[in-house]
């Protein structure tokens, strides 16, 4: 079984050994559920219940705050880097900085604080890494809402120890583009597609993103060619072209204004631009005092959030969300994926302080 009472970096190490690729969680569920159902402190009265091969776990105090602790479960497909391997200070595998490293802050923090000064929830989760439709945390919204109702919410994704707040909002957009087919012999007698496009990657080169600063975290966003496709033959002129363009936004523009704003970027070029892809991001919140005190215990080592999270689940919910979690984001889902296991130490430390406060 788990030792949740034990040293939290062997706990992650035990964690990221438990094979649980998206979909193949349930070992991992087991082994998590058992381990709180028989190492949380009995005064506490964790409530504790499965939904799938999501382990969720509160307590019921009547305290005037509830925290809500959640992390997915799930990693990526493995790349040669099962099981874990400890190299001095650092912690080699599959899983260590996305998220065991997180869970296995949570899951210790819940065993090992027997007077919180908040009530608090846990949700460990499933099918993050896959299509938000399988997602653990839409199913739980769905059949189990009062579960996902907090002051606070902290998600364990990893942050290099700062709390990352809010998340930018995604969209994607098809930019299509029509000409004449004819043969490359005869080129004249056709209308490529794929040279309309110029027009659209000349906007791109010349666009200029803008930094916004709310909640003093500054996001900045950015617009991106991330796809082409068009051609027939190596003799052929194209009659059809598309451009997939990637817009990350900062989380003051709702999708909608961020796909006008877009639509006015290549306004005037002779191309159709179709909506294929869309998330909202979430505001900080950090004005809120629950978010507050967590910022106070964290000393202030507050920045944005580059990327989409599951904090805009909550936010949408109304809950501020912040990231905060051991690991460097940058070597998430790498073959070498690794974590400073003094981070491990530091999270716990920085959430044991906030959670008994």
């Amino acid at each position: 079984m788990l030792d949740l009472h034990g040293d939290p970096i062997a706990l992650t190490a035990a964690l990221v050994d438990i094979p649980s690729v998206s979909r193949d969680e349930a070992q991992i569920a087991d082994q998590v559920e058992a381990a709180l159902r028989s190492q949380t402190p009995s005064s506490l009265g964790y409530e504790i219940v499965r939904n799938g091969n999501a382990v969720l776990a509160r307590t019921n105090r009547g305290l005037p705050t509830r925290v809500m602790l959640a992390g997915h479960l799930d990693t990526v497909p493995v790349a040669d880097n099962l099981p874990s391997r400890r190299d001095g200070d650092v912690l080699h595998g599959c899983g260590t900085v996305d998220m065991k490293s997180g869970d296995a802050v949570f899951l210790h923090l819940a065993a090992t604080i027997a007077d919180p000064a908040h009530d608090l929830t846990l949700v460990f989760y499933d099918c993050e890494e896959i299509d938000s439709a399988a997602n653990g945390l839409g199913r739980i919204e769905g059949e189990l809402p009062d579960w996902l109702r907090a002051d606070v919410a902290i998600l364990g994704e990893p942050s290099d120890g700062y709390i990352e707040a809010g998340c930018q909002g995604t969209l994607r957009v098809v930019i299509s583009t029509t000409g004449t087919r004819a043969h490359s012999a005869r080129s004249w007698l056709g209308d490529n597609a794929i040279h309309r496009l110029s027009d659209v990657l000349a906007r791109l080169s010349a666009y200029r993103a803008r930094s916004v600063d709310i909640d003093g975290c500054v996001y900045r966003e950015g617009l991106s060619a991330v796809r082409i496709d068009g051609g027939v033959a190596g003799n052929v002129i194209p009659d059809a072209a598309a451009l997939t363009v990637n817009f990350r936004f900062a989380p003051d523009r709702t999708p909608e204004a961020a796909l006008q704003h877009v639509r006015e970027v290549f306004d005037g070029l002779p191309v159709t631009l179709e909506l294929t892809d869309s998330a909202a991001g979430a505001l900080p919140g950090l004005g809120k005092p629950a978010a507050a005190r967590l910022v106070e215990a964290a000393g202030g080592q507050v920045r944005a959030k580059y990327g989409w999270t599951d904090v805009a689940r909550f936010a949408a919910l109304g809950i501020p969300a912040v990231n905060y979690g051991p690991g460097d984001p940058n070597l998430a889902h790498r073959r070498d994926e690794r974590v400073q296991v003094s981070q491990i130490t530091q999270a716990v430390d920085m959430l044991r302080r906030y959670l008994s406060a």
